[in-house]
Order: C-alpha cells, then structure tokens, then sequence
C-alpha cells in the first residue's frame, strides 16, 4: 500500500493506534513466557515512532496496517512473540530508511533474519527478466527455506492488503489480486490455511470479477434464512444422536464460499441455481478416554449414516491417509431434508487447529507431527533445490513453484517399486522427466500397468509406470501440451531451445528465397500480413514455423494478396486507462509509443498509424464486446486484450503487474467476433431448421459453423457464429432458450478454433 507523510498525527490518529494495539495486546496467544510482551511492546514503539505522520491511500495511519498483519499472524495464523515484533517491524526498513543492521542490534539476529525475508527488493534487478514481482518473491522464498515464519507472516501481510484494497487505483487492484490468486491462496492452501485461503479467493475474485462476485453474493444472501432454516433442520436430528452417545462436540453450519461456486459454475457450465452442494456442516468433537481419534470420527460417521443416506462417490478419507499439507478429516455428503445435499466434516479439536492455523497450529501438537514435517521437510527440500539452481530466471522460478504448490497430489511407482510423487494430471512424460532428464529427452512412449499408453497419458494415483527410450528420438513441441510440471516443461524447452537457432536462420532463409523468386521486397509490413495470417506472435516464430515446414511457401503469394482477416475490426474501439475518449488537443498530447499514461485516458485502435499503438485480442480466451477485459502491455508494445479470469491474465497479473493497465469496451459498429455457444435437447423434425433461421433471419446473426448429433432421440451440438457484442450473444440465448425441444443453450467461453 502507497504511504503519504503529507500531515502531522491528530489527536483522534493518535487514540485510534492505541485502541489499535490495545486489541493486539489484550488477545494475544501463546505470548505467556517471560519477556514476550515486553518484546513485543518495544518492537510497537519502534514501529510507532518510524512510521509517524505516515499515511496509507485509505487514510488512516501508516502503523494501523503493520498492527493488523501481526493480530492476523497471531491470532489466525497462530504465531508467537517474535512473528508478532517482525510483523509490526515488517516496513520499517523498506519504508523509513531504518537499516536492517540497527533491527538487529534493537532486536537480534532472528528478528531481523524475518525483516529481510519481508524487504522487497529496491533498486536494480536483472531486467532480462523484467519481472521485479517475480524477483522479490524468490528473495522472501530464500529466506522461507530457513524460516517458514516468513511466509506465514507474508500471507498475513497479503491478508491485510487484500481486506483494504478497495483504496488502491483499478490497475493496482488487479495486479495485486492477480498475484493473490496466483500465488497467495495456492501457498496459504499448501500450509494448511484453509480459512485464509478462502478468504484471499474470495477477495481476490471480488476484485478481479466485481459484477459476477456481487450477482452471487446477492443471490447467496436471498437463499440465507431459507439455507440456515435447512441446516437446522438437518442438524437437530444428528444433536440428539450425539448427546445420546455421550460425544462432546460443537456443530456448525457453513455455506460455499463465493469463489468455489463460482468455479462450480465455471466447471459443469451450470448457473447458480443448479449448484446443489451449497450446504455444509461441521463437527468438531473432543476425543474420549477409551477411542482413538480416528475410530471416533467413524463412529460419528455411522451415527448420521443411520440418519441420513450418505453419497457413496462423495467420501472423503483425511483421517486415515491426511493430505501433503496435514489437513485431516473425514468428509461425507448426505441426502438432507428437501431432497438437498449436505456435505458432513468430521474433526477432532486438534484436526480442526491444523485445520484453521496449518502448520502453526503443529506446535501445539508435537507429538503428532512426525507424518506432517516429513511431508514439509520434503516440500522444502524441494524448495531450496530449486533455490539453489543458477540457470533458473525469477519467471521460470515462479512457474516451478507455483506447480510444488500442488505437489505430492499423487503417488505413481517405476517398474522397480520404487515411489515418485507427481502433481495430479500429471502424464507419463511428467513421470519420464522426474526420473531422469536424458529418459524424458528419449522417451517414445510409456507402459502403464503393463499396457502400451502415449506420453500424453494422464496418470492415477497407484500406477505402475516404465518408459520405453529410443537414442533417436528428440523431445517435440507438443509435448509441452501436455506437461504438467515445471521440470518437465523446463527441460522439454531447453532442448527445443539448443534446435531454435539453426531452425530460425533456416526459415528466414527460405523466406527470403521465396520472396525474392516472387520478385518482393522483404519489409515489415510484410512480415505482419504474414504474422497476422498465421496468427503468430513474433518473427522468430515465423520462422520457427517455415523452418520446420509447418508453413507452406508454395501458397506465398495467394496469402499476401488476401485482405486482412481482422479488418473490420477497425471500427470498434477500447477505451485504455479510463471512460472517455481524446478530443484532437488531447491526442496530440498523448503519451510516446511504448507509454501508458494511466491518468490521461486515451483511445487505442486496430489501425496503428493512428496512434503508434496497437492491440490484439488473446486467442487464450477470446474476449469480444461486452465482456470483462483487461489489457497486457507486451514487450513489443502491443496491447493484448484478455478476460481477467483467463489462467494466462491471471499468471501475467502475477508475474508482471507493472504491465497490466485498464481497458474497457466503447465503440463496436461493423466488428464481428468468433463466439461458440452449445445446444441440447430432444430431438424433432424441423428443429434444427427453425434454429437456424432464428440465428440468420430473424437476428442477422452469420453462421460458421455447425456440430450436431443426435442419439436415441436426444440432440446435443456446438454452433460458431459472428455476433457484434454479448447483449447480442445473450439475446440470441434467450431466444433459442424458447425453442420447444431444447433443454439449454450456453456460451463456451474457452475454445480452440
């Protein structure tokens, strides 16, 4: 958050830090051993007095912000003294100029060790990179390999952020809430906070989806008396059932959190209403003298299983075999009253500490940690391997962790017995590169459970997996579709990497031929028409793509003399930055090329000798008027249009959100944009007839293309069509909806042309 020292501390400043701090002080937890409070007390007035007069964007005094990351790093998280003094100190040397050398002399080695892990890298970095994110993140990690205290005060750090940032300018915002999504709430899952993880989802969508988050939010709350009337009723009969078997326990009822229906939706492409496991109950007992923690959870099991008919796909094992990251529980799913699911969570208190607090809440618990920190040892290990890598780039880095966030998902054996763990969806060449990278750049195919299977085979847990090499083979482009992790990816590229050059040069040899033969001149106008025909992103890969024969030469001249595909896209326009558009005194002021200047507002077109920018709309996601966008500045200076829920948006928003600027729609007359919707319903004569004409006549909508089958009486089909804006797109919807023997139409937002 931006810090102003613009005014001096009023008197209703100075009694909101106390009352402040007083909250901290007055709850704090596991802080009872002799001299922590007062170390605490002192790291408060240090803090205090650096950041005086210090104002965060919200308003509200600087030191308010360092005191709210440590009550969350206490309190939610379960940290002691000294993560409660390095979380009020975390600023101080990035922000007041205070050197990390006189934190230590105040307050020791430790302390400090924890502020430098938290200093943001300033100055130069290696701008090859040109991700200073991606950098200071691998700072904070070389430090989580020693101390993981530093990422847990990180993700309180985070927490805070995301809890005011409605303060921040829009492109902040979604730098910020990118980054979250991307990193933060996959690391706060993989130690086990799954309470913050939530609620760092939830925020983070909020302000990446404002609209989509406010529409089910409101349609949350409509449902909110009746659900909890609903887990009432559920719940009296299993209270009764309990008591009457002398458990001690605590009941709770929970609904879905906003994100994860979202992703519901998003996943079966279902609307809110037909998102039936919005229920949630949780049990939290106190284990009894004579039955094990693990046999008491089946016991309860059983109770509510004589109640309730459970939904045998639906059983969730934690307690006999507990996640990587030491989550453990039992979870079942029951037919409850009204004919509505209920999901059941099953915890002992203890379960439910790691469950709240992750690793933290181990402390507590020592005797119980042996499975838990072997797990963690492994995780870090991997960690500072990757650390410990000097070919590795902060972009490269980045990718690799955020895939050990997932890791240990599965368990795949070799032909020997042997144990690898992999990511889940993970694929045998996934499995060929963790063994060795020399078997992953021969591998030709792959034997799973003794059944000859290609590369691309996704592996299940269990799988017995021996890959078959040849000294011939070379690892292929297509590869990369389908590896999962990041050494595999890794490797794959460096070994297409060393074959790129000569393959370049190659192709630019034979382009160059071939204009010659045709008698042109090779130019950059040329080099575009050729990119924008193929739909590539750069001359390198025009000529990757020539060089290796992928790119007929014979058809040269046929496709120079085509008319752009995209050109009457030149009609529509994005407004960059801001709402309005330039009058000619403010065009003529416009920013140099290659510059966003995100306080002046300006338009963009296709046609870039109008403004010396252009931009194009990612094929990823294909976002057309109407829908949320965003815009990525790329090292050409180009502006890519992408929707802020598109896995590659949200990795960019991550990796570099310095290059992420506000964009929206404003002008649309002639443009047409590729859309896919699908269709399903019961057959009838004359059906696919009147669709049709509904689409071309009575909308003007243009049809490229059709799918439809149809068995046993029931149709199902996917439609490509040119539509102006979504409004269009919907009405269209909406109309079809009508159509007697169509049971559902749906936009498909992702697709491959």
């Amino acid at each position: 958050m931006v810090k102003t020292k613009t005014k001096i501390f009023t008197s209703e400043d100075i009694d909101r830090i106390e009352s402040e701090y007083r909250l901290l002080r007055d709850n704090l937890y596991r802080c009872d051993k002799a001299g922590e409070k007062e170390l605490i007390d002192k790291a408060f007035r240090f803090a205090n007095e650096a950041h005086r007069d210090m104002y965060r964007n919200s308003g509200e005094p600087y030191i308010i912000h360092p005191i709210n990351v440590a009550r969350i790093a206490n309190q939610e998280i379960g940290l002691g003294a000294r993560s409660v003094s390095a979380a009020l100190l975390h600023d101080v040397v990035e922000d007041t100029g205070i050197p990390l050398e006189e934190i230590a002399k105040q307050f020791g080695p430790k302390i400090a060790s924890l502020i430098d892990g938290l200093t943001k890298i300033s100055g130069t970095y290696n701008k090859e990179t040109n991700s200073l994110q991606a950098e200071n993140f691998r700072k904070m990690l070389m430090t989580l390999s020693d101390d993981i205290r530093v990422i847990l005060i990180k993700i309180a750090d985070r927490l805070h952020n995301m809890r005011t940032l409605d303060s921040m300018p829009e492109h902040k915002r979604m730098k910020v809430a990118g980054e979250t999504i991307y990193l933060y709430a996959p690391l706060a899952h993989r130690l086990g906070l799954f309470a913050i993880k939530t609620e760092l989802e939830d925020l983070s969508f909020k302000f990446r989806h404002p609209r989509i988050y406010e529409e089910i939010a409101r349609k949350v709350k409509m449902d909110e008396k009746k659900n909890l009337a609903l887990i009432n009723r559920f719940s009296l009969p299993i209270i009764e059932e309990l008591n009457e078997n002398n458990i001690i326990f605590d009941i709770s009822g929970r609904f879905k959190s906003i994100y994860s229906i979202w992703k519901k939706m998003q996943s079966k492409n279902i609307p809110f209403e037909e998102v039936y496991d919005l229920l949630a109950v949780r049990i939290v007992f106190e284990p009894g003298p004579d039955m094990s923690e693990r046999a008491q959870c089946w016991q309860i099991y059983s109770l509510i299983t004589d109640i309730y008919t459970p939904k045998p796909d639906r059983l969730r094992d934690w307690v006999s075999r507990p996640k990587s990251n030491g989550y453990e529980a039992l979870h079942l799913t029951v037919m409850g009253p009204e004919g509505r699911w209920v999901e059941v969570q099953i915890r002992s208190q203890r379960m439910d500490d790691i469950a709240e607090r992750g690793f933290a809440a181990h402390w507590k618990y020592k005797g119980d940690m042996s499975q838990t920190e072997s797990e963690l040892d492994k995780w870090l290990k991997h960690i500072r391997e990757m650390l410990a890598n000097p070919m590795s780039d902060p972009l490269t880095f980045l990718d690799e962790f955020k895939m050990s966030l997932f890791s240990s998902e599965i368990m795949v054996f070799t032909p020997k017995g042997l144990l690898v763990n992999l990511p889940k969806g993970a694929s045998a060449i996934d499995f060929a590169y963790e063994i060795h990278t020399d078997i992953g750049n021969k591998a030709i195919g792959a034997k799973v459970n003794y059944k000859l299977s290609p590369l691309s085979v996704t592996l299940q847990s269990g799988d017995q997996v021996e890959i078959i090499t040849s000294n011939i083979a070379r690892p292929e482009k297509d590869w990369l579709q389908y590896a999962h992790t990041a050494k595999a990816k890794n490797a794959i590229k460096d070994a297409l990497r060393d074959e790129s050059t000569d393959r370049i040069q190659k192709g630019r040899d034979l382009l160059e031929k071939k204009l010659t033969e045709l008698g042109i001149v090779p130019n950059s106008d040329i080099i575009k028409k050729l990119l924008d025909n193929y739909e590539l992103l750069n001359k390198d890969e025009l000529y990757s793509h020539i060089g290796l024969g992928l790119i007929n030469l014979d058809e040269l001249r046929k496709v120079l003399k085509r008319a752009p595909e995209g050109s009457l896209r030149k009609y529509w326009q994005l407004a960059v930055g801001g709402a309005g558009r330039k009058s000619p005194e403010e065009k003529e002021n416009s920013p140099a090329p290659g510059t966003i200047d995100k306080s002046h507002p300006y338009l963009l077109r296709e046609n870039v000798a109008n403004t010396g920018n252009s931009y194009v709309i990612a094929d990823c996601c294909k976002p057309i008027p109407g829908d949320e966008v965003m815009g990525y500045l790329d090292h050409s200076n180009s502006i890519i249009v992408h929707k802020p829920k598109c896995p590659v948006a949200i990795k960019l928003m991550s990796s570099e959100g310095n290059r992420i600027i506000p964009v929206r729609w404003t002008i649309h007359k002639l443009a047409s944009f590729l859309a896919r919707i699908s269709i399903d319903g019961i057959d009838r004569i004359g059906l696919i007839n009147e669709v049709t004409n509904i689409i071309s006549t009575e909308l003007n909508v243009n049809i490229r293309n059709m799918n439809v089958s149809v068995y046993d009486g029931i149709f199902e089909g996917t439609i490509d069509l040119y539509v102006h804006h979504t409004r269009d797109l919907n009405n269209l919807i909406l109309q079809m909806s009508n159509v007697k023997g169509i049971a559902s139409v749906k936009r498909i937002e992702e697709f491959i042309e």
